[in-house]
C-alpha cells in the first residue's frame, strides 16, 4: 500500500530493532523518519532501525562496492536517527528476516554494512557473523599502559576516580572497562551517558564488564545514540577482546560466553584479528504504519 510503511519487529537478546523492507532501494530512510519508527512512545519502538535494501542500489559508492558479494544492504540507523556503520546484534536479525522472506536461502551467506561485507552462517537455531577484523584503536598506548582511556560515570561523585579502558574498533567504535571488584555492576547508574577521555571524535559504545571466570564476563553497555540496551553485539565482542587483552592472551580459537541484561551470546576469537559473534535473532511481529505519521 503505497500509504503504508511495511515493517517488522525483531531482536538479538533483547536488543531490539523495526526493520523496513525497501526491496526496490527506491524508499530511503530519513534522520527524522527513522527516530519517529524507534520511538517507544509515539513510534513502533526499538534501539534501532534496519533498511532491508539491495546493495546495488546503496547511495555509499563504497557500499555499493560490496554487490559483488553481498545482494542485500543493511542500512542500519540508531534510535535517534543518527547513522551507524552497523552491529552485531542487528545482523542476525537483518539474516534472520532474509531467510524468513527468502531472499537468502543458503545456510551461509554475506550482508553488505558500512563496515563492509559480513559473513552470516546458520548454526543451528541461531545465527553465527564473522564481524571481521578489529583493532586497539590506541595500540601503542594500551600496549605501555593497558589502557588508552579514562571513563567518568554519570552518577560519580566529583572525588571518584575515573575507570580505566580499552578502545578497541570493530568497525564501530567500544570503549570497555573492567570493573574493579568492589563495584557492583547491576548498580550502575546509565540512565546518563558516560564521559570518555579522550573523547572519540564520532562518540563511543561503553561496555561495563564484570568477569565471571575462565572465558566467561558479565557486560552492561550503553550505546551511543540511543542509551542503555539490553545487549550489544559488537560491544560483547569488544568484551572480550578487551579482557583477553589484559589476560595477555589473544590467541585465536579462543570462545567467550558473554551474559548481558538480554540473554547470552558467544564469542569466538579468529586468526588475523577476527572475531565471530553467535546468538539468537528473533522476528516477533510485522505490521504497517501510515506514512502520514511519520515526517519527512
Amino acid at each position: 500500500m503505497a500509504d503504508r510503511l511495511a515493517f517488522t519487529k525483531g531482536h538479538g537478546t533483547e536488543n531490539d530493532f523495526v526493520l523496513v523492507p525497501d526491496l526496490d532501494g527506491v524508499l530511503g530512510l530519513t534522520a527524522a523518519r527513522a527516530a519517529a519508527l524507534a520511538d517507544r512512545r509515539a513510534g513502533i519502538g526499538g534501539d534501532g532501525v534496519i533498511r532491508v535494501a539491495p546493495t546495488e542500489a546503496a547511495e555509499d559508492p563504497a557500499v555499493r562496492e560490496q554487490s559483488a558479494a553481498a545482494r542485500w544492504f543493511m542500512d542500519y540507523r540508531n534510535a535517534d536517527g543518527s547513522l551507524s556503520e552497523m552491529c552485531g546484534n542487528g545482523t542476525r536479525v537483518f539474516a534472520a528476516y532474509l531467510r524468513r522472506e527468502g531472499l537468502e536461502t543458503a545456510d551461509t551467506f554475506a550482508i553488505a554494512t558500512r563496515a563492509g561485507t559480513k559473513q552470516v552462517r546458520l548454526e543451528g537455531e541461531q545465527f553465527a557473523v564473522d564481524l571481521g577484523p578489529w583493532r586497539l584503536s590506541d595500540a601503542a598506548t594500551a600496549e605501555s599502559r593497558g589502557f588508552d582511556a579514562l571513563v567518568v560515570l554519570g552518577d560519580a561523585d566529583e572525588d571518584d576516580e575515573p575507570f580505566s579502558a580499552l578502545s578497541v574498533d570493530l568497525g564501530n567504535p567500544h570503549t570497555v572497562v573492567a570493573l574493579p571488584e568492589q563495584v557492583d555492576l547491576d548498580a550502575l547508574d546509565l540512565t546518563r551517558a558516560p564521559v570518555v577521555n579522550p573523547r572519540p571524535p564520532h562518540g563511543t559504545n561503553v561496555e561495563l564488564v564484570r568477569p565471571l571466570g575462565p572465558g566467561h564476563v558479565a557486560m552492561r553497555v550503553h550505546e551511543r545514540g540511543v542509551g542503555e540496551t539490553r545487549s550489544c553485539g559488537t560491544g560483547a565482542c569488544a568484551a572480550a577482546i578487551a579482557t583477553s587483552f589484559w589476560a595477555g592472551s589473544l590467541d585465536a580459537g579462543s570462545t567467550w560466553t558473554v551474559d548481558v541484561p538480554g540473554g547470552r551470546l558467544t564469542v569466538r576469537l579468529l586468526p588475523d584479528h577476527g572475531v565471530e559473534l553467535a546468538g539468537p535473532a528473533v522476528l516477533v511481529g510485522d505490521g504497517t504504519v501510515p506514512l502520514a505519521v511519520l515526517p519527512d
